[in-house]
């Protein structure tokens, strides 16, 4: 019988492989219409996970669109309060043919596990929870409160989570959250999040002919709106990289040399970088590291874009419509709305002749620096630093995690990243993985985190 929590997580690892592999195999992708009841049948898995380790209160909560799952073990007085955030969607498979093997038929292979959501962020997020389960399974407590907070919406922006969580403050109030949602520089390497970057998005539909015209006989005379469509991208982006919406760049606030000198702490291979991207070189705005350039620096960047014949074979077509979706990455100051607001003027400005174009604003949220001075970031750092017998490296993430900011706008918290995950395990990609090491060694530091922090 184990008798600490690291032991029983050692004698119960491959029960929660098990588990986890069972939990990968839910195909809960939160974009597509006819996927919203195994978004669904992944809540209700989460929620029966946690009502056997002990939590109380589970409950699957409605938002108006894909549920959250709550949870909460309160009976540590004096004690502060975490809330545990990570996500049970995943981001959609395509292009299927690309995957090694089925996307939800996980495998474990050389060291990793590889299925959709391995490591964005089912694996992630399930780190907490065997952790509480030892603690309660070995000590019958936790040594602080804790508060589960996972949603189904996050790869979709998190559309009704505003309005939940605005809803629910008195529920959902914590001292902190602890964002499972994260990750590490390397297998050998800590890192500490300090930054996110914030997004905006958008589509266009470009509109020309009211219907498909032949080639020969209208081409040169009437407007292609793929045409149409490249030109008015086109205008948006130098060719360095550097955006050209005019107002684009007018709230950010650049970083100071010594801000700058603290980041380049992180170490960069270019080399390597390039090699595991399979590309020949980088590209970015001048002026720039390549790993400032994806984190402390905006983007705009084309999503995808699509018209006219896409088949096997030859069609002489004038499309009638062209369509992309576009999305930008923002930096601290940058407000989402005016952002939007520039482009938007950008595209009345520019929009060849001959066409019309509908304009649909997507999600958008800040982006969110997390305070030098937080004592849990002091206490995560300490941490990492026992488990990898290393000191963390600070980074900012060029990804965004929307709730971060809406925590800190609507609750009145801030959040630290404690996650496992890393930049090339491919999340988002065919071939998603996640690391057996990161597994391991998260487990094990999410139980001392839940510990130092009451101590």
């Amino acid at each position: 019988m184990a008798d600490t929590p690291q032991a029983y997580l050692a004698h119960h690892r491959q029960r929660h492989l098990d588990e986890l592999v069972e939990f990968l195999r839910i195909p809960s992708m939160s974009a597509p219409a006819e996927s919203a009841g195994e978004v669904a049948r992944a809540a209700e898995w989460v929620a029966n996970k946690l009502q056997h380790i002990g939590a109380e209160h589970v409950a699957i909560m409605p938002t108006g669109g894909h549920p959250v799952v709550y949870a909460d073990w309160l009976h540590a007085p004096d004690k502060p309060t975490y809330l545990i955030y990570g996500h049970f969607d995943v981001q959609p498979v395509d292009p299927v043919d690309l995957w090694h093997t089925p996307p939800f038929e996980p495998q474990i292979l050389d060291d990793r596990i590889v299925a959709r959501g391995a490591t964005d962020d089912k694996g992630n997020m399930f780190l907490p929870i065997m952790a509480v389960e030892a603690l309660l399974a070995t000590t019958g407590r936790l040594p602080v409160n804790v508060k589960f907070f996972f949603e189904g919406q996050e790869e979709i922006g998190s559309p009704q989570l505003p309005a939940f969580v605005a809803a629910h403050r008195e529920l959902l109030a914590c001292d902190a959250v602890l964002n499972a949602d994260s990750g590490q520089y390397s297998e050998t390497e800590p890192a500490i999040l300090v930054g996110l970057r914030g997004i905006c998005s958008f589509e266009l539909d470009v509109v020309g002919p009211d219907h498909d015209l032949h080639s020969g006989s209208f081409g040169g005379a009437v407007q292609n709106p793929l045409h149409a469509i490249v030109m008015l991208l086109d205008s948006m982006r130098a060719h360095d990289g550097r955006i050209l919406v005019e107002g684009f760049y007018d709230d950010v606030v650049e970083l100071t040399p010594a801000e700058r000198q603290a980041l380049a702490r992180v170490p960069f291979d270019e080399d390597k970088y390039t090699a595991e991207l399979g590309v020949d070189e980088l590209f970015g705005e001048p002026g720039y590291a390549p790993w400032e350039r994806t984190s402390i620096r905006p983007t705009l960047e084309i999503n995808g874009l699509w018209g006219g014949f896409i088949g096997d074979g030859e069609k002489t077509v004038l499309p009638s419509e062209a369509h992309c979706k576009v999305s930008c990455r923002l930096v601290p100051n940058q407000d989402p709305d005016k952002v939007l607001a520039a482009i938007r003027a950008h595209i009345a400005t520019h929009t060849p002749p001959g066409v019309r174009v509908t304009f649909r604003e997507g999600h958008g949220t800040p982006a969110y620096v997390v305070p030098s001075d937080l004592p849990e970031l002091a206490v995560a750092r300490a941490v990492l630093t026992e488990v990898y017998g290393r000191e963390p490296y600070d980074i900012r993430m060029g990804g965004s995690i929307p709730v971060t900011t809406l925590f800190s706008q609507v609750l009145g918290v801030h959040s630290i990243g404690f996650g496992f995950g890393l930049e090339n395990e491919r999340g988002h990609s065919p071939n998603e993985f996640f690391h057996l090491s990161g597994y391991n060694q998260g487990q094990r530091a999410w139980v001392l985190l839940l510990e130092r922090l009451g101590a």
